[in-house]
């Protein structure tokens, strides 16, 4: 079973869960989102968010594979460009970071590590692209609400986030970047430099008396 991570197109969208492909939690204001539903016009909303993140800033998620099947996805922009970031108690955003915004992985295949893989292909696509930071909102209780667009405060924790800004239900977590790297990159890194340093011979050995 094969598992490939792509970036979120508008060719792709299609391919989030239809409830999320749907949702427009972090997308719009709060007002703005129940006119949204009200109308019916929720997919029409993302989409053109997604067209002008991309347009206007570039890549904004990632969507995990398992063969040919969408298993998992992640969505993730500017400050400026999540209007529902600035409704928590724990706002705003730093300066310095992006937000992590949808995230969601099919229950059948949570637990085996493709929400660490989200975050790490989220890390690296930021990290080329000089961003210092990705934060999020965490749910504290997220067992007592009927909504999934705020990820769990446990397992932001778990992939690496340190909370910056506690708050008894919505905390705000910080994922610093330089420190989102896989322990293999930094290893082969090291290993690159060490074998830079070290010459080899290419004399022909002594000959025996």
């Amino acid at each position: 079973m094969s598992r490939r991570v792509v970036g979120v197109t508008l060719d792709n969208l299609d391919d989030l869960p239809k409830h999320c492909r749907a949702c427009v939690y972090w997308e719009l204001a709060p007002h703005l989102k129940e006119q949204a539903e009200e109308f019916g016009t929720t997919e029409l909303e993302k989409e053109a968010w997604v067209s002008s993140v991309l347009l206007e800033w570039g890549s904004c998620g990632r969507i995990v594979y398992s063969d040919k099947l969408p298993v998992g996805f992640v969505l993730y922009a500017p400050p400026n460009a999540v209007p529902r970031a600035s409704a928590f108690p724990t706002s705003p955003v730093s300066p310095d970071a992006v937000v992590l915004t949808g995230f969601h992985v099919l229950p059948e295949f949570r637990n085996g590590g493709l929400g660490r893989m989200l975050v790490q292909a989220v890390a690296k696509d930021l990290t080329r692209r000089g961003v210092k930071a990705i934060e999020a909102f965490g749910d504290t209780r997220p067992d007592e609400t009927d909504t999934s667009c705020v990820l769990p405060a446990d397992f932001l924790l778990s992939v690496g986030f340190k909370t910056v800004r506690p708050h008894v239900r919505w905390p705000r977590l910080r994922l610093e970047l330089r420190t989102a790297l896989s322990w293999k990159e930094d290893v082969e890194a090291a290993l690159a430099q060490l074998l830079g340093t070290v010459s080899v011979s290419t004399a022909a050995p002594a000959l025996q008396r």
